[in-house]
């Protein structure tokens, strides 16, 4: 029996092509675009997640502002871990993580450069469950100057040779050699702390490269500590404790725990080890993700529904010579499952097809192995569990057909099965509006981001950096920079150069974070964090930085000068409006007396994602940065890639051994909206891919009002009526709902997009405009969908329809 229902169902779907090729393709691209948003949501939803996370946790400081804690700093202190471990018991375990970017490695005189280390304790393995391809875990970072490598870098310098015990040099403040103890097992990618190797903590403590740091104790956090507590720790008890820690030299400052789970996509705080996601954008995104699908099920059941109508004598000659309805329910769900087996391959197929190109879009490097379809299968179970449901309603609607009825051509669908659909199609233009809005909104935001002045003018400026082989940071290192200055500015493609610790659009890294001021007025300050940063005078004309007062400071022939450049936003801090006022003024910190001898207008160090903080500018013959102002004309009629050549060709006549790194400043800019721009342009796509599905779904009711009004429109035409009267009729019902959809879906898009855009400090506005726009472009969607299959039924001979009359 159920091998004639299966050829039945077969041959019904290849005798109508048309049906079963908008339902398969509709059903197919929610399955597909359902899967591949899945994929990224998992693995932005996995981050940091491995044997014992659940009991992992990132120690960040809180600072006292207003009288309230605020949260701080990602970094704490050397000996923040040691501290919380001696006070509370429940902590078994922690691990001080001190990283360094951009470091070169060095092996048979061998260059490799920028590579991310960081010195670490080693419990590290024990709390971040990490093991050794090679190498002991117990001892692997316990002696000074031990180094263990990641996987891929063990494979870059040394090849098919076992690495361990052999020598490896990093460049820094000279060429320093380290003993390889240890090779990672594997490359973790989905962990907010990404490093290329590790050296051992003990290291620091006779490393000259960090020996201005020796004496440090609570007064420079540079530090990521983590924590591993008893898996029976209460934790809002334990990080209550731990926030009602004072210990001696904290100051206004308290420490904070946070999950080491939850820190990729709900922490955004200053020295962040790396850009983090956003919680907000990957469940706006899963959301898309199951309205997708859903609305493939939608059209699929307005489709089936519509299509029983023209099945309904079928099913009453099988009712007539004896089929029961338990059959023909059992005969239509094989037809489903037919259908939705056809879709999920082709589903399947399509992601196989498509991932590569999926892959450039997100940056990242999924492969359909049996790791990743395992975390698939409940999302699998829910697409069968989905397709089996939306497959029941059409089976009884078509199965409770009166076979008298039918033969007597009596048929009518009941107004329960007419209301439904209408809701399943308001339902698809309330998910169109919405998904229209958030794309609109969106779209406006990035606009707004790249559009928005940043307060300096970073076209065609480019920063310089590199690391000197084989030499100390020492004078006469810094007097080749200044040959290097001299001439590069000799150069037709140079406009002027500057020497800079950071930049606007550099990461928190390469700032300096302090408390404790006197202000100008004789007032101390000794909660507010400030941020400050060493140029030479030069920097603030390379960079287009305005002044609201006074102007650069002095050119020194001492390495450092005591005139600074604050921000309008310190200003303020200050209580001072007339910025005039200030220059001149002196200001304390550092136990130095320091002279303001200008006020630089506000401009956007962080990025637009973040506010402007308070700035001091100080004045340091700084070996950071080389920042080269390309001159516009000479740029543009040689090319930018000769002039480039040309700041590569000289670098390398000063520093014949270093590596060489350049970066375009507004380039780096915007690379802080990449994520944005992804989840901008992912939702631009699946809401194409929804608008499509839902327009099926259009269609499917579309067919299903022109046949039952068939004999309808026959009488009116029969009675004078014009094909434009015929098309108002049949297309106003949809007017009708659209309008109720667009009344429900404002407030939930306006909600939805308000709290995306909670994520930016910076945003746009969600303009009236908007919601008409995507209102008015529903409705064109849905009145060309329909109007075809309306035109259709206007045109047709009314003889058709009323000749069985």
């Amino acid at each position: 029996m159920y091998r004639l229902f299966l050829k039945i169902a077969t041959r019904y779907l290849l005798k109508n092509k048309l049906y079963s090729f908008i339902n398969i393709i509709g059903l197919a691209i929610g399955i597909a675009s359902f899967v591949l948003i899945m994929l990224y949501v998992n693995y932005e939803r996995s981050y940091d997640t491995f044997k014992g996370s659940e009991n992992v946790y990132r120690v960040f400081m809180d600072y006292l502002e207003g009288g309230k804690y605020v949260p701080g700093d990602a970094n704490t202190y050397i000996v923040s871990g040691p501290t919380l471990k001696e006070e509370f018991p429940e902590i078994e375990d922690f691990v001080r993580i001190r990283r360094v970017k951009g470091l070169v490695l060095l092996h048979d005189n061998t260059v490799f450069d920028d590579k991310t280390g960081a010195l670490a304790d080693p419990s590290y393995f024990n709390i971040f469950d990490r093991t050794l391809k090679k190498g002991d875990l117990n001892t692997a970072l316990n002696e000074p100057y031990s180094m263990v490598l990641a996987a891929s870098l063990a494979q870059k310098i040394f090849g098919p040779e076992d690495p361990i015990g052999k020598t490896v040099e990093i460049a820094a403040g000279g060429n320093t050699p380290f003993k390889v103890t240890g090779v990672m097992e594997g490359e973790v990618q989905n962990t907010h702390i990404k490093n290329d190797f590790l050296v051992s903590f003990q290291t620091f403590y006779t490393w000259p490269v960090f020996e201005r740091d020796w004496k440090y104790t609570w007064n420079q956090n540079e530090y990521y500590t983590y924590l591993k507590v008893d898996k029976n720790t209460d934790f809002d008890l334990l990080n209550q404790k731990v926030m009602d820690l004072d210990p001696e030299g904290l100051g206004n400052e308290r420490h904070h725990l946070e999950p080491i789970e939850d820190i990729h996509l709900t922490s955004n705080k200053p020295y962040e080890a790396e850009s983090n996601g956003s919680a907000d954008s990957v469940r706006l995104l899963a959301i898309i993700a199951f309205i997708t699908i859903l609305l493939s099920w939608m059209n699929y059941m307005n489709l089936s529904t519509s299509k029983s109508l023209e099945r309904a004598k079928e099913i009453g000659v099988r009712k007539v010579v004896g089929a029961r309805r338990p059959q023909l329910i059992v005969q239509s769900l094989l037809e489903s499952a037919l259908l939705n087996f056809i879709a999920i391959v082709l589903a399947i197929a399509v992601v196989y097809l498509v991932l590569p190109l999926f892959n450039r879009f997100v940056g990242q490097d999924f492969q359909l192995d049996s790791t990743l379809l395992q975390g698939l299968l409940p999302y699998f179970g829910f697409i069968l569990f989905g397709g089996l449901l939306s497959a029941f309603y059409p089976a009884l609607v078509l199965s409770k057909y009166k076979a008298v009825k039918v033969l007597r051509g009596k048929l009518r669908t009941s107004s329960n099965s007419i209301n439904l659909r209408r809701g399943l199609i308001i339902g698809q233009f309330l998910v169109t509006i919405t998904l229209l809005t958030g794309a609109f909104v969106a779209n406006k935001q990035i606009r707004f981001l790249e559009n928005r002045p940043i307060g300096a003018d970073l076209d065609h400026l480019v920063a310089l950096d590199g690391q000197i082989l084989n030499r100390e940071k020492d004078s006469l290192l810094k007097a080749d920079f200044g040959t290097l200055v001299d001439e590069l500015k000799k150069s037709p493609f140079v406009k002027d150069v500057a020497l800079a610790q950071t930049y606007p659009g550099d990461d928190f890294s390469h700032l300096n974070s302090n408390i404790g001021v006197i202000f100008p007025n004789g007032t101390i300050d000794t909660t507010r964090v400030w941020y400050n940063y060493a140029v030479q005078p030069d920097y603030f004309k390379v960079t287009g930085m305005e002044f609201a007062a006074g102007g650069a400071f002095r050119q020194t022939a001492s390495e450092k000068g005591h005139d600074i450049v604050i921000n309008e936003k310190m200003a303020h801090l200050m209580g001072v409006s007339d910025m005039e006022s200030l220059v001149g003024k002196t200001m304390k910190f550092w136990d130095v007396d320091f002279t303001i001898s200008g006020v630089v207008k506000d401009y956007h160090h962080f990025g637009l994602k973040s506010p402007i903080e308070p700035m001091i500018i100080t004045h340091n013959k700084s070996i950071g940065n080389v920042l080269v102002k390309l001159d516009l004309p000479a740029a543009t009629i040689a090319s930018t890639t000769e002039a480039l050549e040309q700041l590569n060709k000289t670098w390398h006549q000063v520093f014949p051994e270093s590596t060489y790194n350049y970066t375009f400043l507004d380039q780096n800019f915007e690379a802080q909206y990449k994520e944005d721009k992804k989840f901008a342009s992912a939702f631009q796509i699946f809401t194409i891919l929804a608008i499509l599905i839902a327009s099926m779904g259009l269609f499917g009711l579309t067919s299903y009002t022109c046949i039952q009004r068939r004999k309808e429109i026959g009488i009116r035409k029969v009675n004078g009526a014009s094909i434009t009267q015929i098309l108002q009729l049949l297309n106003q019902d949809f007017v009708k709902w659209v309008g109720i959809a667009f009344i429900i879906a404002v407030p939930i898009s306006w909600y939805a997009m308000s709290k995306w855009l909670e994520g930016f400090t910076y945003k746009t506005t969600m303009s009236w405009w908007i919601f008409a726009l995507a209102g008015i472009t529903a409705l064109v969607i849905a009145l060309l969908t329909v109007s075809w299959q309306s035109f259709r039924a206007a045109t047709n001979n009314p003889v058709d329809a009323l000749r069985d009359e």
